[in-house]
């Protein structure tokens, strides 16, 4: 039986490059591929109007507007877009994303078909980014921290992916669970990452296709409230699957990261430092199985950061 797709975009306040992005979904190859293009407005201050009538000029094209109830963040934008999904892959790409190979549905077929480690079946599939206007490569969306030593290879086993660009099985989804509710913003990715690993499943990288993506090369200026949460939901997602020595590595290390970034913003530090050290006492922990842990070094995953 011929395997779908199901592409799930999360807008908010980018109408334009939603639109330009919808463009080049409408002229991919193969769209009988394509189950449905699910576009969820996540309470922006858009008119999105634009995009009903965008929709319009394509009725045979299974474009859908989906309207959030409130802004639900990325985690929970994902949960409620995924919950309209029908494809057996589901191929996530940021608003801001452009996508110029016109073989980019069958690509993705191709690679959750070409994995070579058969005792753990393909659950996640983190493809190349490159910038838009320099088409350099986007390291912070490269699934590995020893980009020099993985940069040249093709394909790779991995233990997280890109957030912006990647596609996952529909029974990875099913069997890892959702994204964590509790998490507005940042690291939903690792959360995920270590429930689908310990679930069965392998995380892979594959340059089969590239997608070109609007942030800048240098970086998007991280607001002081999201550096705090990406602080918080890193050291959560380290005390719920790992070892607790990474718990307490990873809370130490990112407080570091926190205050070069937020320029040594003192309350802030303070507030969010009460927070994860009350972690201990209000998550539950999922430790992982050591098969999960083995692969995990495998894959030379930084465990501590």
């Amino acid at each position: 039986m011929m395997k779908t797709i199901s592409i799930i975009i999360i807008s908010y306040n980018r109408l334009n490059d939603t639109i330009d992005l919808l463009n080049d979904i409408a002229v991919l190859n193969n769209p009988e591929l394509l189950s449905e293009v699910i576009i969820l407005n996540n309470k922006s201050s858009d008119d999105y109007s634009a995009i009903n009538s965008f929709i319009e000029r394509y009725p045979k094209a299974p474009f859908k507007l989906i309207e959030a109830p409130e802004n639900l963040g990325v985690s929970r934008g994902r949960n409620y877009a995924s919950g309209f999904a029908t494809g057996d892959i589901y191929f996530y790409i940021d608003d801001d994303v452009c996508l110029k190979d016109i073989n980019t549905l069958s690509k993705i077929i191709t690679a959750f078909n070409s994995n070579s480690k058969q005792e753990r079946p393909t659950g996640v599939v983190s493809f190349k980014v490159r910038y838009f206007d320099t088409l350099a490569i986007q390291v912070t969306a490269f699934p590995h921290k020893q980009y020099e030593k993985y940069k040249d290879k093709h394909r790779f086993f991995t233990s997280y992916y890109a957030g912006c660009a990647h596609a996952k099985t529909k029974e990875a989804w099913l069997k890892a669970g959702p994204y964590p509710t509790d998490f507005f913003y940042g690291m939903e990715e690792y959360d995920f990452s270590y429930r689908v690993l310990d679930a069965g499943f392998s995380i892979e990288y594959n340059d089969t296709f590239e997608v070109l993506h609007k942030e800048s090369p240098l970086g998007r200026n991280t607001k002081l409230e999201k550096l705090s949460m990406m602080w918080l939901n890193k050291s959560k997602v380290a005390w719920r699957y790992l070892p607790t020595v990474y718990f307490y590595s990873t809370a130490f290390m990112w407080s570091l990261e926190f205050l070069k970034k937020s320029g040594f913003n003192w309350n802030t530090y303070f507030r969010t430092l009460k927070k994860i050290i009350s972690i201990p006492g209000n998550e539950k922990r999922y430790t992982i199985q050591e098969s999960t842990l083995t692969y995990l070094k495998d894959v030379e995953a930084r465990l501590w950061f």
